[in-house]
């Protein structure tokens, strides 16, 4: 589930939630909003199990993502905006803030 909130200059806090998952100890979230890094975002279990984590992101793009347990699996966000294949055979969930606000200015070549 995403819950989005218009923050200050250009940018969103979006919340990124998973409910409960049998065996799961460990969450993260993985995608394009932290280079896929595997550990940089660790999600917080709630009392009743589900897991989440709020970020502030720039306003003007959508950003791939998937959930990664502790195991190394993999889990979509059946909340997400869309979802778009990976090179993996399977889909990454997407979180469209483009409506949100400006895309930020294309760098100088």
């Amino acid at each position: 589930m995403l819950r989005k909130e218009k923050a200050a200059g250009g940018k969103v806090k979006v919340t990124f939630s998973m409910p409960a998952l049998e065996g799961v100890t460990t969450l993260y979230l993985v995608g394009s909003l932290n280079d896929w890094s595997n550990t940089a975002t660790p999600l917080v279990r709630g009392a009743d199990g589900g897991w989440s984590v709020a970020l502030t992101l720039e306003a003007g793009w959508a950003y791939q993502y998937r959930f990664r347990d502790q195991d190394g699996g993999w889990h979509n966000d059946w909340a997400a905006d869309s979802y778009v294949p990976n090179e993996f055979g399977s889909e990454n969930s997407a979180v469209d803030l483009t409506d949100a606000g400006p895309a930020p200015a294309a760098e100088a070549a």
